[in-house]
């Protein structure tokens, strides 16, 4: 399931999500011009019948059902359980409120109220309630004792990865008035400025052939995201980095009105810089290259303020530089789109990012802005030794190349 605008600014697709040790589970993902949503699907049941909770922010867990009233639609519909944790209410979420807080809001929801709710492993022992499917949960006077299928064989409706078969329609409840659907509810969202994506298993050069993760510049990861082939992977990642160079184009535009004509930046972005004395398994570690004036500069992080310019982990002068796009034959490991800058020292640094494209943007804007420091300097002259003798190699845009005895200025040659 997936389509595209004409823009090609918006794609969707049902993939895999693997989220730390738990088991992979689907997922939506949705990708608009500036926003990369990670969404999961889940019950939303309409109810306007009293339930009684516990917990809150200040226990450390979201408020829990722990009583349902008793011959009310909450109870008849079979869609909530006592266990469950509330998520969010008419689209309000309240995961991390105080149990007061959500209170107030549950007064001011109106007779309909809309509730995502959804089974967690902590909820039972908040609770008290036994972790096993034989127990009996004694039900009070005011309550239905229905409880969570953890401790309860009946089916639990609300969508998580070890219960992909029981969003049966079917299964649900009828009851006059009631009201509910499946929705896809949004479990992270990625601003997609200054973000970056990777294909790779952190630090090394081991390539995952279908499957990529995305990390917002504040360090929200969407997790390994699993697609079914490898095409498919490409595919998303292409529409991402397309997305992505927008954005960081029209910002770039933006920053530049706030800078002099000499000081322009020409380029923005993430690419994974070869640490030559790392560990074998952390070997790569994320670097945002710019280009800015007469300045290669490499930061750990984006600059966002002018002060963030002068924090650069390395500069280097644009004109004292020279930059290699390697072939197949010149690479150093399994990693692919990568290229070196040797500095005026004579050091190399190993560079390597995802596509084909950003490799391509990358040499186009070097090619710009040494062109533009060049055409802004005119002229510039270099010590240099030929044959034991202390010269000057003066470097002119429209004589061409100038070489003299630096002592006596005597000029040993000229091309044009």
């Amino acid at each position: 399931m997936d389509f595209r605008t004409a823009c090609e600014e918006t794609k969707t697709g049902i993939c895999l999500l693997q989220d730390g040790a738990q088991e992979p589970f689907r997922v939506r993902l949705h990708l608009a011009r500036d926003l990369l949503m990670v969404q999961e699907q889940d019950v939303v049941c309409v109810s306007g019948e009293p339930f009684y909770s516990g917990g809150g922010a200040e226990h450390n867990i979201p408020v829990v059902i722990s009583k349902i009233s008793k011959e009310q639609r909450a109870e008849l519909s079979g869609l909530l359980f006592i266990g469950d944790a509330i998520l969010q209410i008419n689209g309000i979420n309240v995961r991390k409120c105080r149990h007061e807080e959500v209170v107030q809001v549950l007064r001011n929801a109106g007779e309909e109220v809309t509730l995502t709710v959804s089974f967690l492993k902590r909820a039972p022992a908040f609770l008290k309630l036994p972790l096993n499917e034989d127990c009996a949960c004694a039900p009070s006077d005011q309550s239905s004792g229905a409880s969570s299928p953890l401790c309860d064989s009946g089916l639990h409706l609300n969508f998580h990865p070890n219960n992909t078969d029981t969003l049966s329609c079917s299964s649900w409840p009828a009851s006059p008035g009631l009201r509910w659907e499946k929705r896809w509810c949004d479990l992270r969202l990625i601003p997609l400025l200054h973000s970056r994506f990777s294909q790779y298993v952190p630090g090394t050069d081991l390539s995952r052939q279908n499957a990529f993760q995305v990390t917002a510049v504040d360090g929200v990861c969407s997790g390994l995201i699993q697609c079914l082939s490898a095409e498919d992977s490409l595919d998303w990642l292409q529409a991402i980095a397309t997305n992505i160079s927008s954005l960081t184009k029209h910002n770039i535009k933006k920053i530049n009105r706030n800078f002099p004509v000499n000081q322009q930046i020409v380029y923005m972005g993430w690419c994974e810089a070869r640490e030559q004395d790392a560990l074998q398994d952390r070997a790569y570690l994320p670097a945002f290259l710019a280009l800015r004036g007469s300045c290669l500069y490499k930061f750990l992080a984006p600059p966002v303020t002018t002060w963030d310019w002068t924090r650069a982990e390395k500069t280097f002068s644009v004109y004292e530089i020279m930059c290699k796009i390697l072939k197949d034959s010149d690479l150093l490991d399994r990693r692919k789109h990568c290229f070196t800058v040797q500095s005026e020292s004579g050091a190399d640094f190993y560079f390597s990012v995802e596509l084909d494209s950003d490799l391509a943007q990358w040499e186009r804007a070097f090619q710009t802005a040494t062109f533009l420091e060049v055409e802004r300097i005119q002229c510039k002259t270099y010590a240099c030794v030929l044959e034991s003798h202390l010269m000057g190699l003066t470097i002119d845009f429209s004589t061409g190349f100038i070489c003299f005895d630096a002592a006596t200025k005597v000029l040993c040659g000229q091309l044009r």
